[in-house]
């Protein structure tokens, strides 16, 4: 499990949008905006296709039964040596290891089950995937990946 604590960060950025598909735009927008001068170009795509991935899976099984209006909070943050990126959502809570060891020990068919590849699209992508609750309802999909270089200063945090 990767340690960090998250008050030690170079900068760390925040969004809200609605759980619809048109925000994904905003949201891609915004991680390019963000990120893409502290990180190298592979590690970005990595880690905006894990993203996006992350996010569509939000909207279309922990919110499909939500309104649209319903927000999805993001958080980046960067780190020394990670970029963390949070994705908050408000559904039903489900067990990611779970899910996880299942797909191992039946894997998808990739021409049928689109959908259930995702999960394994984003443990493949990043370093560590966790997914947690906390007690506002809240739940958070937290994907870890290291970084081997950083262009950013632990002396200067920004929000």
């Amino acid at each position: 499990m990767v340690q960090y604590n998250p008050e030690n960060f170079c900068k760390r950025f925040e969004l809200s949008v609605e759980s619809k598909k048109e925000s994904l735009n905003v949201v891609l927008s915004w991680f390019d905006n963000s990120i893409s001068t502290y990180i190298p170009d592979k590690i970005l795509w990595e880690c905006k296709l894990a993203l996006t991935e992350g996010f569509t899976n939000a909207i279309y099984h922990a919110h499909k039964d939500l309104s649209k209006g319903t927000p999805i909070g993001l958080n980046l943050i960067l780190t020394d040596r990670y970029l963390v990126m949070e994705i908050w959502d408000q559904g039903v809570f489900f067990d990611l290891a779970a899910e996880l060891k299942f797909l191992e020990e039946n894997p998808p068919n990739p021409f049928k089950d689109e959908h259930r590849r995702g999960l394994l699209f984003m443990r493949k992508l990043t370093d560590e995937l966790d997914y947690f609750s906390n007690s506002q309802a809240r739940n958070c999909l937290r994907m870890f990946k290291k970084l081997d270089f950083c262009n950013c200063s632990l002396d200067e945090p920004s929000s």
